[in-house]
Parts: structure tokens; C-alpha cells; sequence
């Protein structure tokens, strides 16, 4: 199925990878929303540690501290953050299951780009323990 929704979003986030700056206010609009946001539901738990992991991810890439391998898990998780922020996408979040299909772009993604959240976790956790 074709999802314009998603590709308005990738077009979105290229944009955004060469232009840095900018992506701190994607950031900001994420952190409110994952503040909004039940996530109570069944499975919704584990997402929402993996939306905040790519959050610290991408600050961190932004402010040059960790530096992605790819450009492409760049623009993929940006891709999600703006997905998840949209709240008119193909199922309306005002609708009583509107972030069905935000929470299976979110799992799609981050299973896309396991890899590299492990590798930036990995990073976390010795930094903070060198500190």
C-alpha cells in the first residue's frame, strides 16, 4: 500500500539531514508529543524507549558529540519522528485509533535501524560511565 503520508515525510527529512539546525525543532515537537501520548497499550512501552533512544541519538548526531554511519538511518529516523508528530497522516491521530499506524512506522523504522540504535546505546552507556 502506497502511504503519500510516509513519502511527504521522507521528503521532509532529506531536507532536514542537510540542514541540522533544524532538527532541533523536530526534537522539541517530539518531546511534546511523546508527552501526549498513552502508551499504556500493549507494546507501546518498548517503542516509546526506542523513540526516546533516537531522539538522544539524533541530538547527539546534531551537536557532533556521535557521529551516524549512515546518512540513510539519518533520514529514516527522522522520517518516523516526523511521521509520529504529524497528527493528520493516513490515520488521523483524533481518531480513537489513529496512531495504529504511526506506532507500525515506529517499529518498521527502529527494526530498520537496530544496528545503529544498539551501536549509539552501546556509546551511551560508556560515555556516561567515563563521566
Amino acid at each position: 500500500m502506497f502511504n503519500s503520508f510516509f513519502q511527504t515525510a521522507i521528503k521532509q527529512a532529506s531536507r532536514l539531514a542537510e540542514k541540522p539546525g533544524r532538527i532541533g525543532r523536530v526534537l522539541a515537537e517530539l518531546a511534546a508529543k511523546i508527552t501526549r501520548v498513552d502508551w499504556s497499550a500493549e507494546g507501546r512501552l518498548k517503542l516509546k524507549q526506542q523513540l526516546l533512544l533516537a531522539g538522544r541519538l539524533l541530538r547527539a548526531n546534531v551537536s557532533g558529540v556521535y557521529s551516524l554511519k549512515s546518512k540513510r538511518v539519518l533520514v529514516g529516523l527522522l522520517t518516523a519522528c516526523i511521521y509520529f508528530i504529524n497528527p493528520f497522516d493516513l490515520i488521523p491521530d483524533l481518531l480513537i485509533v489513529g496512531l495504529a499506524d504511526d506506532m507500525a512506522i515506529l517499529a518498521w523504522v527502529f527494526s530498520a535501524a537496530a544496528s545503529e540504535l544498539t551501536a549509539f546505546e552501546e556509546w551511551e552507556k560508556t560515555t556516561s560511565a567515563s563521566l
